[in-house]
């Protein structure tokens, strides 16, 4: 992985991830270019399934000011992901079963530079789920604390 540009926080904290795949994105050359300068938003968006293909939904890529309006993209279009035939129907097939949902994780250029985004196959936190993770990380944090004054 590359230079990272976005993280979606809010997807550890609401889920617990099963597992992580690695996608491609279709793009404008504007949103390219909003992309590089770091005007992303993964907080509040999704993955559905159309037709057999994926899609990100309410991902927010800024346009730059020195993008013609002609030329310009919508900024919370729906975007195309770019995965292989075996990795969408084990996400769809996941997807069919109860409580698994697809959140991105994070958007980053990789060594090649070209953008990719990492989903997540993930199952949704109750609660006391997240309760219980807010307790174990106290608990680590004072451990860790005690051990460095030690």
């Amino acid at each position: 992985m590359g230079e990272t540009i976005a993280k979606n926080k809010k997807a550890y904290h609401d889920y617990f991830i099963e597992d992580k795949f690695e996608a491609g994105l279709v793009l404008s050359g504007s949103e390219v270019k909003g992309i590089r300068a770091h005007r992303v938003n993964l907080k509040d968006s999704f993955i559905r399934f159309m037709k057999d293909e994926a899609y990100l939904f309410n991902a927010h890529i800024g346009r730059l000011e020195t993008t013609h309006h002609f030329y310009g993209h919508e900024e919370r279009g729906s975007r195309k992901l770019l995965l292989h035939k075996k990795e969408l129907r084990k996400l769809q097939k996941a997807m069919d079963r109860d409580g698994y949902t697809v959140v991105p994780l994070q958007l980053y250029f990789n060594n090649r530079n070209i953008a990719k985004l990492q989903i997540a196959l993930a199952k949704g936190k109750q609660l006391h789920d997240k309760r219980n993770d807010l307790k174990e990380r106290d608990q680590k944090r004072d451990i860790a604390r005690a051990m460095k004054d030690y």
